[in-house]
């Protein structure tokens, strides 16, 4: 299976490097097609600029200043996004991605001004990801990064699509045990993926 991950976390050496690592090892080792997408060693600009903006809806021209991007979602099976959580919510980079590249015309269509998903060629969706702050708190603000995945993004790919929310909360106060064993657990659910 074709997977791209998409990849947000500026730091080399942060527990979300090494989490990104763990995915596309064993998504390889499990005889996956990788398509590696670091947005901060790509230097992705998530700025939407004024011309984008104005042209959004304009099907002709709207992928593009973004057409490489446009061309690795379209061409992926499946998606694996690897980021943490901040603010409660995902880094810029990451929402500038979605902003930019999932398009009228590439996440979903519109029809009669209805819009109409389409991103069926994701039969698959994984993210991984961390929190600073614990569960509970998370729950209490309505967790959108997890609603983004498990409703926003189920609802533009392929209908029925599995999807998995591999969480660890409270990064502030974890052990290296608890990361290790998160690190073990997303390793095996990337060999299974």
């Amino acid at each position: 299976m074709r997977v791209l991950v998409l990849f947000a976390h500026p730091v080399e050496t942060s527990f979300n490097a090494a989490l990104h690592a763990q995915v596309v090892q064993s998504l390889t080792e499990a005889g996956h097609e990788v398509d590696d997408l670091d947005l901060y060693a790509e230097d992705f600009d998530p700025r939407l600029s004024r011309e984008e903006r104005l042209n959004y809806h304009d099907l002709e021209t709207n992928q593009m200043p973004v057409q490489g991007y446009v061309d690795r979602v379209q061409r992926a099976e499946a998606l694996v996004i690897c980021t943490p959580v901040w603010n409660f919510g995902h880094p810029a980079i990451l929402k500038g991605f979605f902003d930019r590249v999932f398009l009228p015309g590439v996440s979903f269509k519109m029809r009669d001004g209805k819009v109409r998903p389409s991103l069926h060629n994701i039969r698959k969706l994984a993210v991984v990801t961390t929190y600073g702050g614990a569960r509970l708190r998370a729950f209490l603000v309505g967790d959108p990064p997890r609603k983004i995945a498990t409703r926003v993004l189920r609802a533009i790919i392929k209908p029925a699509a599995p999807v998995a929310y591999h969480a660890l909360y409270d990064m502030n106060r974890v052990t290296d045990a608890q990361r290790k064993s998160f690190l073990d657990k997303v390793g095996v659910a990337m060999e299974k993926f």
